[in-house]
């Protein structure tokens, strides 16, 4: 049984980590999958954790708590109307592959290089969210054919790689073709479910350490990170909701993209002095 030294400290970060994912989530309309990664693992190494397997288990206990926040959100956009099942059936086969293609890559690769790939797909996230405008199109109609064979297993494949639900590429990827913003926020939770599901339970299986492992820890699931992370975001994100309504929160994305920006920077320093 770890001694209460070592699980209250985890339990008061982990509180505090989920807090903000759910509020940024309501506010901006972030996944909490890029807040919850670097915050799991700076949690997780500041508890003495930091082994060549610390970013599976934050991406397999980020995955995880995007389960349920994915199916809640799919769930109340769908009452509204918003989610388009056409897109989402057609996409779910090939974003399902690309997130256990994703699964098996990132389960053989070194913590160092997992987090040099999240550095460098969060500063492209970053700079999207600081520098996008909502009148960008590449295209009026969702890829189809060989184009949505390429970039459907790509979109699971890389979300799994930085343990985020489909919200940080996929509504980018609707809105850049057409789809109305509200439309590809919907659908995009749907993706995120897709992604989560099979790559949280391959990660379920991936063999750990147990040095390596914090405490409770099921394959490379943290089960009180997921636990108490979940509680937070479903306590939190309505009042960032109520921020989002309350105040312009265009300022406050430009804002999240330099703190991510400065993040990702973070993740690649560490990456190359690993």
């Amino acid at each position: 049984m770890p001694e209460l030294s070592l699980l209250l400290p985890m339990a008061a970060l982990l509180l505090v980590i989920g807090a903000f994912a759910g509020v940024l989530a309501g506010l901006l309309g972030v996944g909490g999958g890029i807040v919850l990664v670097p915050a799991f693992f700076y949690a997780f190494t500041a508890l003495g954790y930091g082994s060549d397997q610390l970013m599976q288990i934050c991406l397999a206990t980020s995955l995880a708590t995007i389960i349920v926040t994915s199916i809640r959100s799919v769930l109340a956009h769908n009452r509204k109307g918003a989610v388009e099942w056409g897109i989402l059936k057609a996409w779910a086969p090939g974003i399902a592959v690309g997130a256990i293609i994703g699964v098996l890559v990132a389960s053989g690769l070194r913590s160092t290089v997992l987090q040099a790939i999240f550095g460098v797909l969060g500063l492209v996230i970053g700079a999207y969210l600081g520098l996008g405008r909502a009148n960008w199109r590449l295209a009026e109609a969702m890829p189809a054919g060989v184009r949505r064979a390429i970039l459907s297993p790509a979109l699971g494949f890389l979300s799994v790689l930085m343990g985020i639900g489909g919200g940080s590429f996929g509504v980018p990827l609707m809105t850049l073709h057409g789809r109305p913003i509200h439309n590809a926020v919907a659908t995009a939770a749907g993706f995120g479910v897709l992604i989560a599901v099979p790559s949280v339970l391959g990660f379920l299986l991936l063999p750990i350490a147990e040095a390596a492992r914090p405490p409770y820890t099921i394959g490379a699931v943290n089960l009180p990170a997921f636990a108490l992370v979940v509680a937070m975001t479903m306590i939190t994100t309505p009042y960032g909701v109520k921020l989002a309504h309350a105040m312009d929160p265009k300022p406050l994305k430009r804002v999240f993209a330099v703190f991510l920006t400065l993040v990702a920077l973070n993740m690649l320093r560490k990456a190359l002095l690993g």
